[in-house]
This record gives C-alpha cells, structure tokens and sequence, in this order.
C-alpha cells in the first residue's frame, strides 16, 4: 500500500514540475516575444513620469530616470554584452549604452533616458520586421496536419503522418486538413490552397487531380491515394525553403555587419580621443568636452546603416512569400533585380507539361494499336513526360503491358530495351539509324513537327515500326508573363531538348524571340554561360530534372514548385509555388524596388550621420536633438524598408 502510494505521489511530483517546465517555458517565449516592446513602452512612461517631477523630487526623478534606462536598454545591453563576450567585438548596442550611461554621468538624466528609449522603439520595429517573416513561417506549422484517417479493407483508422507510405488510401472529411499530397480517387470537393499556392478562391478538386498537404478541404469527402507523404510533400519543402531563406544574408547585410564592428571601435577610439585631447589643446572644459563626446557617439553610431538592408530584405521574403513566390535568401533578390534575360525551358514550364498523343501511324505491318502497346510497354520504365503520355494513351485504350527487359536511357534522346528477343529503340527521329529513314517516313515526321508536335519514332533491328506524334498546350498566361517582361525591357529566350519546328511552334505563340531547341542538358549549361557572356545576368526557369545543372549555373535559378522535380527545387533560388510564371515579372520588380529602398536607406543614413557630425563639431548641437536625429533616421529607415510588405503584385 505505501509503495503504491508513493509511486502516485512520484508521479504526481513529476506532473507537477513537468507543468512548471511548462509554465516557464510559455513564460519565456512570452517575454521573447513582447519584452523588447514592453520594455520600450515602460522606458517612455518611466522618463516621462521623471521629467513631469524633476523640479519637485530630483531624487526620486534620478531613480525613475534609473529605472527607464534598465526597462529600456535591458534587451539592447544584453546583446551587446553577449557580442562583448563570446565574440570579443563591439557593437551598435554598446555605443548606445555607453552614450546613455555617459550623459547621465554628467547630470544629463533626460536626454540619456531620450536615447534609450528612442533606440529601444527603433529596436523594436526592426524585431517586428524579423518577426513578420518569423510568423510566416510558424503559421505554415501551424497548418501542418498532425494526424490521417486511413482507410484500409473498408475500415478507417487514425494515424500519424509519418506512418503514411506512398500509396496508402486516406479520407479527409469536410473541413479537414489534408494530411499528404496525393491524387484524389474518390468524391469532390473545393480546397482552400492559399497556404501553398497564394490562390484566395477555393479550388473544385475531383477523382484525378492532385491535392497538397497543409491545404483545407471544404465541404465534401475526399478519397486520397497518397503520393508524397512526410517530409518529400511540397507543404514540408516549403517550410524548408522559407527557413532557408530567413537564416541566408546577403553579401551586402554581411559586409555591413563586418563594417559595423571596425567602426565601433572606431568611434570608441575618436570618442576617447575627444573627451582627452580638448581639454589639453583647446581649453576646453572637462565637461564640455565629455559632452561633445556623448553627442558624437550618438549621432557617429551606425543604427540607420544597419538597419538599412535586413527589414526591407525580410519583408520583400515576407511578401513575396504569401503571394506564391518563394526566395531562398534576399542575396537572390539583389541579383534578380539586375536581370537582362529570363531564359524558359518549355515542357512543364512554358507549356503544361502533360502532351497528349495525337497521331498513331505504323509500319512493318503493325496496327495502330499493336504499335501503341509496344511503344507503352517499352516507355513504362521510363519517367520522360513524353513516355508517361504514351503510357497514358494505351491504359486509357485498355491495353495489356509488359515490362521490357535491358532498359537504357539515353539522355536527351530516347530508351533503348530489349522486348520479345529484340533490340527496341524509341525517341527523337535523329536517334533512329539512318538506314531505317526512309524518305516517306521524313516526309511525315516533317510534316508533323510543322504542325508543331513532338514526333518520337520507333524501331527494331527490321526498321520503322511506327510513329507516335503528341503536342503539349502552352500555358494560358504564358503569352501575359513574356509580354509583362519585355515591357521591363528583359529579353526572353527558350532552352528546349525538343525538335526546332515544335520549339518554334511554341514561341510563337508565346511571343518569344531567342529559340534554342535541340539541346541536351550540358547544352543547356554551355548555353545559358554563352547568355551570361552576351547579356549579364540570367535568370532561368526550369521544373525538370535535366534543367538543374541550368538553373545552378544561371544567375537566378527558377524552379517550378507544383510540378517541379525534387532536383529542380533543391538548385533553384526561387520557387514558383503554384507554377505561375507571370509571377516572375513581379519578383524582378520586388527585386528592383528591394535594391531601390535599401540604396535610399543607406544613402539618406549617411546624410543624416554626416549632417550631424559636422554640426557637433561647428556650430555645436544637444544632446537630445543628436539623439532624435540619429535614431529617427534609424526608425525612418525600418518603415522605408517596410513598405515592401505591401508591394502589389501584376498578376
């Protein structure tokens, strides 16, 4: 009986400070969250209550004087001191604190209290910059699905999503998260996607389109077969991609931060300097020239310029974000900002990517149908957009399958295999032995590629077995998104593997100018170096696997995130969430009014320091007026920056 009470007493012991823990931490993240700010607003109202009783009770004004600075300055000291310690460097905090501490020395209780709590109000707006991008990102978590009802023999059970295997057949009842990416197989229904894809309307999902984690289901039942479950959903590389970008900064934000330290010691040093040599040289007061010192440790610091580059990047991120458009750093906004071509690969990018099979012709004696269930069978190993639509063709004509053996792909070309004791070829007609080119069979594949299809050949060691013709549609905005970009004065370019005449096809009917077609992916590389050269900055748009070497060798690498391989994706420096590339057009305005924002930041910081200095040395100025100037040049360069997060988009 008493160890049993004991191990209840244990355990409740252990609740109880598992609670505690609990509390703590909540406690914790609260003060991280609101401290700074209820810091700052404690620092106004203690200076203000100091100043109202100054005359009356100078002690008691001296201590809540005391107090603002301690309310105000605890946050600013604390990362200054942590800097001091573990990196050995000075920073902006510092100087601050100094200045503050130093005015007060001298029975400057009021301005010293000013500049603290000036500083914390600026601090506190660059905070909410981070933490707007922050919250970006915690509010993506929060839609995470933590559980799935997975339906198996008729029965359905509750399960983690990290029990989900692809494959798997899960319900999602109205109202419900969706759990995994998948492919709906049953019932029909409006999802919200704005969590993925931007898109504010609902939009009607039924058996055969495809459904992202993270999303909402509306009103009805949803039949899933999952595709991507886990951490490979898009929901999942989402959420990656953005704490990528958070954690990246910009060689311009580094070099800052590098500037920062040597000019705090700088400042440190000049500002010794100033309360020493005066006094000796030119007769000045002890206190003059302690004075003369604090304002010029105030208005010398460099906050503005600091300040200048992270807000605005973090909430171009931040903005960019919600509308669909995914930037793995800001360094990439700087340099999509400089864009001279925007180069588009064209199946899955400029075109929809799923080709339909529109001619069947056959030789050697085959029928239509029999060409088609060997061209499928031979195609079904392989994952080119073109074999799965071949594949596509023969299911939906109910056709029976069979796997072929030795299969090879030959990279930008076609597959190789062996199938029924012989040697299959099946790809581009240039692929085809040239002994089997037959002048009627050019014929055909020529009139065929004029009409602006993709033409694959097939054959065996007797010759041409058949032809299969199938055309891609180009995305309804593809004309839109090349039109909205050369009015930027950016030229457009096409990298394609496909046939010349399919490829002109295409930019025809996008409107685009520089056609490079026939290319393999090293070509593709070689090519977009030779656009490098010629034009400057590059951008290139890609959702393929043989497009990532392209897109890691560009300047600004584009994937497309929807359909976009796991390669493409992972090399990109910019995602397109739900695959809109009129959306490029608005991320190199965002980049160029990024770059704009942060050139008027650090210019007008510079004035105001310059401006400010000189006056201390010539005319002389206040402490509080030194204090106003330079840390309202500080908070005005935080609000600049954070215009960006309500940048309009065109599309």
């Amino acid at each position: 009986m008493m160890s049993t009470m004991q191990t209840a007493e244990k355990g409740l012991k252990e609740e109880e400070l598992l609670q505690s823990k609990t509390k703590l931490s909540q406690a914790r993240n609260w003060f991280a969250r609101y401290g700074e700010a209820l810091g700052a607003l404690a620092s106004g109202i203690l200076m203000a209550a100091a100043w109202g009783i100054e005359g009356v009770n100078y002690p008691l004004a001296v201590v809540l004087y005391l107090t603002a600075f301690i309310a105000g300055g605890f946050v600013k000291a604390k990362e200054g001191l942590q800097t001091l310690i573990e990196e050995r460097d000075l920073d902006v905090n510092l100087l601050m604190i100094f200045a503050a501490i130093g005015a007060a020395s001298i029975g400057y209780w009021t301005e010293g209290a000013i500049l603290i709590f000036i500083f914390s109000v600026s601090g506190v707006l660059e905070s909410y910059t981070m933490d707007r991008s922050r919250r970006d990102i915690s509010a993506l978590m929060g839609l995470k699905p933590e559980t799935a009802v997975l339906y198996k023999d008729g029965v359905e059970t509750v399960v983690s999503i990290e029990q989900l295997a692809k494959g798997d057949t899960v319900v999602v009842k109205p109202g419900e998260r969706i759990p995994a990416d998948g492919i709906v197989i049953e019932g029909a229904s409006a999802v919200n996607q704005a969590s993925i894809t931007g898109e504010s309307v609902p939009v009607d999902k039924e058996a055969g389109d495809e459904v992202f984690a993270g999303t909402l289901n509306g009103q009805g039942a949803l039949f899933l077969e999952v595709s991507r479950p886990g951490e490979s959903t898009l929901f999942a590389k989402i959420i990656r991609l953005v704490q990528e970008a958070q954690s990246e900064k910009p060689a311009s934000q580094m070099f800052m931060e590098k500037f920062e330290r040597i000019y705090a010691r700088l400042i440190i040093l000049i500002s010794m300097l100033l309360i020493a040599v005066p006094p000796i040289l030119l007769q000045w007061s002890w206190e003059q020239a302690f004075y003369k010192a604090m304002v010029f440790l105030v208005v010398a610091s460099p906050c503005a310029l600091v300040a200048s580059i992270m807000p605005a990047m973090l909430s171009a991120i931040s903005s960019s974000a919600r509308k669909g458009l995914l930037f793995k750093g800001g360094a990439h906004l700087d340099n999509l900002s400089r864009t001279k071509v925007v180069a588009f690969d064209k199946t899955g990018t400029l075109t929809i990517g799923r080709p339909v099979v529109t001619d069947l012709i056959a030789y050697q004696g085959y029928t239509e149908t029999e060409m088609l269930r060997i061209a499928a069978s031979l195609e079904s190993l392989s994952e080119h957009p073109l074999a799965k639509s071949i594949v596509v063709k023969a299911q939906e004509s109910g056709l029976k399958l069979e796997r072929p053996s030795e299969f090879t792909t030959r990279t930008g070309w076609g597959i190789e295999a062996q199938w029924e004791g012989d040697t299959w070829k099946i790809g581009k007609p240039a692929f085809m032995d040239q002994s089997y080119a037959t002048e009627e069979l050019l014929k055909t594949v020529d009139r065929l590629e004029q009409e602006g299809k993709t033409v694959t050949v097939m054959h065996n060691s007797l010759g041409a077995v058949g032809i299969i013709a199938l055309q891609d549609t180009i995305r309804p905005n593809a004309r839109q998104a090349v039109d909205l970009l050369k009015k930027q004065g950016v030229k457009v370019a096409m990298l394609t593997g496909d046939q010349k005449q399919t490829a002109n096809a295409i930019a025809r009917e996008a409107g685009i100018d520089l056609v490079f077609a026939e290319l393999l992916p090293e070509d593709k590389v070689n090519k977009v170096k030779e656009l490098k050269q010629s034009y400057g900055s590059v951008a290139m748009v890609g959702d393929g696997v043989n497009d990532a070497p392209a897109l890691a060798t560009a300047t600004v690498g584009i994937a497309m995130g929807a359909d976009g391989s796991d390669a493409a994706l992972e090399t990109a420096n910019l995602v397109l969430l739900n695959d809109d590339i009129g959306k490029i057009a608005d991320a190199i305005a965002l980049g160029k009014r990024t770059v704009t924002i942060i050139k008027q930041n650090i210019v007008f910081a510079l004035c105001v320091i310059l401006i400010l200095i000189v006056s201390n040395f010539s005319t002389g100025i206040a402490l509080p007026l030194g204090v106003v100037g330079h840390e309202g040049s500080t908070i005005l360069v935080i609000l600049n920056g954070l215009r960006l997060l309500r940048h309009s988009y065109q599309s």
